[in-house]
């Protein structure tokens, strides 16, 4: 037996037994009523009124039992209507239900249900539309991460074959072949590393090794590190003046490092020679920003919130020389597993990137 004819059979037995209660209910409780009231009525005839006492008990009865029994067949055919109206919703709802689960152990995740009124059985549907669109939102990111992926391989991979023909040609000597093929491996070797990590950051499984240390002493480390670079590059370095007896940090020293350096990696990129980059910490209730501010053109404001996606990139210009494409993807996500945030503001002056991190209790 299928479930529609269960659950309107269920229905229907239910209203069944409900009206033979009832009328059973009535049949039982009827004698006392009838008596009471036709005591009164004998009371009000006078002792003639005695003969007719057994009459008036039958036909009172007799009229009662009628009336129910007269309404027994409408009040089974409304019960049957609302069963079989009943029944029908929540057998289209599984039905949908099931179709549309159907739909997404295929790969569907374009499937949606239609949501219509206020009970479970639209919360349901709304809470299969969610799954869905969240499984969609999943396979869409798989789909453009293996896209990224195979992209970033590609030019390295292109040109170590274009050096391995040029040897095998004899066009390029052994002694120059060697470095250029050197640096594309370690760019692949780069993003196998960099691609392991993302990961790992994603999913909360980086090792951390909290520690307390002072914001002066992390951000003279992360200058120092990219003094050479910068000179380099005609772009000015700069620490800005910490304010007086800053709280110390709470987080891992060497993650913590490792988001400024990716943040000064991209202000290097975006700032032109003669520009600047500047160093600043911040005190705050319970929390230190750190902040990376250069000087460069400006992140506009479309690419603002998808900046920390992975391999995303606000000039689609922009080489595999220019990273991997995930280094901000790992330091929001770095971050949030030190129990702090990563945010951007940007303006047509430049851009400043701010890392806030738990103060050190007591300080």
């Amino acid at each position: 037996m299928n479930l529609f004819a269960r659950l309107f059979l269920g229905h229907l037995l239910v209203t069944v037994v409900a009206l033979g209660a009832l009328l059973a209910l009535a049949e039982l409780s009827a004698p006392a009523f009838y008596r009471h009231h036709v005591e009164q009525m004998v009371a009000l005839l006078g002792p003639e009124g005695r003969a007719l006492q057994p009459d008036l008990e039958r036909g009172m009865r007799g009229t009662l039992t009628s009336a129910l029994l007269a309404a027994l067949p409408f009040a089974a055919l409304v019960a049957a209507i609302t069963a079989l109206l009943t029944s029908q919703r929540i057998v289209r709802s599984v039905r949908l239900l099931s179709a549309g689960s159907q739909a997404l152990a295929a790969g569907h995740y374009a499937r949606r249900l239609p949501e219509g009124g206020r009970d479970e059985l639209a919360q349901l549907a709304h809470h299969f539309n969610v799954l869905a669109g969240s499984l969609d939102r999943v396979e869409q990111d798989r789909v453009a991460l293996i896209g990224n992926v195979g992209h970033e391989l590609r030019a390295p991979l292109a040109a170590l074959r274009g050096y391995a023909e040029a040897l095998s040609d004899g066009v390029l000597p052994p002694e120059q072949a060697a470095p250029a093929m050197t640096r594309e491996l370690r760019a692949l070797e780069r993003l196998a590393a960099d691609l392991s990590l993302v990961s790992r950051v994603e999913a909360g499984q980086v090792a951390l090794q909290p520690g307390t240390f002072s914001a002066a002493e992390l951000l003279q480390a992360a200058a120092e590190r990219f003094a050479d670079a910068y000179e380099a590059r005609g772009v000015a370095l700069e620490v800005a003046p910490l304010p007086p007896r800053p709280p110390p940090l709470h987080a891992d020293f060497e993650r913590t490092l490792q988001v400024l350096s990716n943040l000064l990696a991209n202000a290097l990129r975006a700032t032109p020679g003669g520009g600047r980059v500047t160093l600043s910490a911040h005190a705050h209730p319970a929390q230190v920003a750190l902040q990376v501010t250069d000087t460069g053109s400006g992140i506009p404001p479309e690419h603002l919130e998808r900046i920390f996606e992975r391999f995303y990139r606000v000039d689609p210009a922009r080489t595999r020389g220019d990273g991997s494409g995930v280094g901000l993807t790992i330091a929001r996500g770095l971050a949030h597993q030190m129990g702090g945030d990563l945010q951007v503001t940007s303006g047509p002056g430049g851009s400043t990137f701010t890392l806030t991190l738990p103060a050190a209790e007591g300080a």
